[in-house]
């Protein structure tokens, strides 16, 4: 039996019993970076009214939540990452009225309000930092990792910033360095200390108590650094590196310990809730994949966890999504996994991994491949549009890191670019001036009014690939057994009382593929002639009873 000949199913999927399963558990999430998504007061920033007036499009996916970047006050060194303020919203976003309203509409709608927590550093102009750089007796002087000069006069040691240099800055009211993995604007906080622990926990509780369904830990495998201070190791000569950060094994200033009994007590707190609030940590760097299990391990850590597989990924092959199944295998005490092919630090994936292929045709198969994978689904604002990387000239660039490492890598910018609404439309509908980034002029043909209208768009295809997720019990949280001859992919997954199979080329040429007897096709992209896979086809199937 082909392709061509498959039958379609037809007959209903089992249905989980909604009593017994965690509404995070294989759900779809939302990405919003919130200075990119809609601008609502004409100052060419995004802000939350902005999300509000767009959640009826977001509902519309079949996502099961949004996670929002960081809108707390930030003197924007880092676009939100640097926080000066944990309990409130930064002014170019709204108000807290404004994050109430847009939590209020979120859950009429149907979606859970997931906000990130930054707990590894703060901006330079927290009050906490501000108090603890006066002198060393102060109640806020042990709130940041301070060291003194080498005898020379250099830094305590080699730890390297993400950002490039020397992950040290000398500050003489204290006559110390401070310590930052990021940029000297956002110092180290001692996350070993048990009052900014407890301070913490309380800027999470209130957030909680504004009725946030979650929360995504940022960079949290920084948080507690090695208090011996040893210099971090040489990795031995090869791979790429584009930053002084990539000569090193980050052992010593990353990665410790006692970071896992900390997230202990953020699962504790909440639990404590009692609603089915959901943690999900954001584990980058060599060692992610212990710490991910780590950090999420028997039920008394985080829900879930995501690395950087896919995300810094040159490429997509079958090998890597064998790789990706091999860390969560299901064992017990184990935790989930998160997966996301595009973020706010990553270029957007169709514009890596295109290769000359058609984008249109690459970013629908991306689509269903994401969704088949076991795990939750993490989709970036814009995915949905099949939106490619932004293009944005040097003289217009604002982040940091894309400013240090042009032109070697795509940047963070791009990535960043206005969503578009409204093809006709000045900005493409973002705003109604010249926006904080430029509009890609590709990207007004792909608005969501455009596409809206075209049933055989991008955008009605992310619906009804997205609509697998809440039909077919096995994607949302069925085993998964990767079976695969590359450039083919193919992988079953099974739970909820069936039996699914996935297969895609992820090569360039046309390979022969035949459906094994007894399946019929639950969805397919970018097919053709029987008994043939094309490149950038997939197919998913169901096997039939009896």
């Amino acid at each position: 039996m082909t392709l061509a000949t498959l039958p379609v199913v037809s007959a209903p999927a089992p249905q989980l019993d909604p009593a017994h399963q965690e509404w995070w558990r294989g759900a779809v999430v939302y990405q919003v970076y919130p200075r990119s998504f809609a601008d609502s007061n004409g100052d060419g920033v995004g802000d939350l009214n902005g999300v509000t007036a767009h959640l009826d499009h977001i509902a519309s996916l079949g996502v099961d939540a949004v996670w929002i970047s960081p809108f707390y006050t930030s003197p924007m060194k880092d676009f939100g990452y640097d926080v000066a303020d944990y309990c409130d919203v930064d002014p170019v976003f709204g108000t807290l009225a404004d994050f109430d309203r847009l939590v209020e509409k979120a859950h009429g709608l149907g979606l859970k309000i997931i906000v990130d927590q930054v707990w590894s550093h703060t901006s330079d102009q927290h009050d906490w930092f501000k108090a603890s750089r006066q002198d060393r007796t102060n109640d806020f002087a042990d709130w940041y990792v301070w060291a003194d000069a080498k005898a020379d006069g250099s830094p305590p040691n080699n730890w390297q910033s993400v950002f490039g240099g020397p992950g040290w800055t000398w500050d003489a009211r204290r006559g110390q360095y401070y310590q930052h993995n990021f940029l000297p604007e956002q110092p180290q906080l001692n996350g070993r200390n048990p009052a900014v622990q407890d301070a913490l926990l309380a800027a999470g509780k209130f957030w909680l108590d504004r009725g946030v369904d979650g929360f995504r830990l940022d960079a949290i495998n920084f948080m507690i650094n090695d208090p011996s201070l040893k210099d971090n190791p040489a990795f031995p000569a090869g791979g790429k590196r584009t930053r002084p950060f990539d000569f090193q094994d980050k052992i010593y200033n990353q990665s410790h310990a006692d970071i896992a009994p900390f997230l202990a007590r953020v699962r504790a707190l909440t639990d404590s809730y009692g609603d089915g609030r959901f943690t999900v940590a954001e584990v980058g760097g060599d060692h992610a994949d212990r710490e991910m299990k780590e950090y999420t391990a028997d039920d008394r850590h985080l829900h879930s966890a995501y690395g950087f597989l896919y995300l810094y990924a040159e490429r997509m092959f079958a090998d890597l999504v064998k790789t990706g199944a091999a860390m969560w295998p299901g064992d017990q005490g184990e935790g989930w996994p998160s997966w996301t092919f595009s973020n706010h630090d990553a270029p957007r994936a169709i514009s890596r991994w295109a290769e000359g292929r058609d984008e249109r045709q690459l970013a629908e198969m991306l689509m269903l491949l994401l969704v088949s994978l076991r795990g939750n689904v993490f989709v970036y604002y814009g995915e949905e549009l099949g939106l490619p990387q932004g293009e944005v000239p040097f003289e217009r660039l604002v982040d940091p890191e894309a400013i240090a490492n042009w032109p070697q890598t795509l940047g963070r910018d791009g990535a960043r670019t206005p969503m578009p609404w409204t093809a006709d439309a000045p900005f493409a509908g973002f705003s109604t001036v010249e926006p904080w980034l430029p509009v890609d002029a590709r990207h007004p043909g792909l608005a969501v009014d455009a596409q809206n209208a075209d049933p055989r768009s991008m955008l009605n295809a992310t619906r009804r690939i997205l609509a697998l997720r809440r039909a077919h019990p096995a994607l949302r949280v069925g085993e998964m057994n990767v079976q695969t001859t590359a450039p083919v992919l193919t992988f079953t997954r099974e739970g909820g009382g069936e039996a699914l199979l996935a297969a895609f080329n992820l090569g360039h040429e046309a390979q022969g593929w035949t459906a094994p007897e007894g399946y019929a096709v639950i969805d397919s992209v970018n097919l053709g002639e029987a008994g043939v896979l094309p490149p950038l086809g997939g197919v998913l199937l169901r096997k039939e009873a009896g």
